[in-house]
């Protein structure tokens, strides 16, 4: 079932199990050191997909005048099953739902890029280095 919650609406075994997949995902499996955990947490909209697990997850918060998401993922045991789809057309929901009318802008990992293209985002200027791995600024017209 889809959730989206403010970090205070969260149920400590929720934000357990968000923690737990976000460090396997981006700290181990891509194997990054970094500060995982961030203040941005505090004032996200999460959203997520969960059975027993947190099966497909973003992170949703305003930024300068726009708002942005990031930490987006899928477990690695559902993967191909379209959850990434979903999670994304969930993302923008609540973009539009929340941040009405506000520009919307991201920092992707290069390598998927290609997804949020098929969602209308636009890549701006050249791929960086972020965490140790290559991202590229995309936009989105509001919402």
């Amino acid at each position: 079932m889809w959730r989206t919650k403010s970090f205070s609406e969260l149920s400590t075994k929720e934000l357990f199990e968000i923690y737990r997949v976000r460090v396997a995902t981006f700290v181990v499996e891509q194997n990054r050191v970094y500060q995982e955990v961030d203040n941005d947490d505090l004032n996200a909209l999460h959203v997520f997909d969960q059975d027993d697990h947190i099966v497909a997850y973003a992170r949703i918060y305003k930024e300068d005048q726009g708002v942005t998401f990031g930490r987006v993922l899928t477990d690695p045991k559902h993967r191909g099953q379209g959850l990434g789809g979903q999670l994304l057309e969930h993302v923008l929901s609540a973009i539009k739902k929340h941040y009405s009318g506000l520009d919307i802008s991201i920092e992707a990992q290069v390598q998927v890029q290609g997804f949020y293209q098929k969602y209308g985002f636009r890549s701006v200027g050249e791929p960086f280095i972020f965490n140790s791995t290559p991202h590229i600024k995309m936009v989105h017209d509001p919402l």
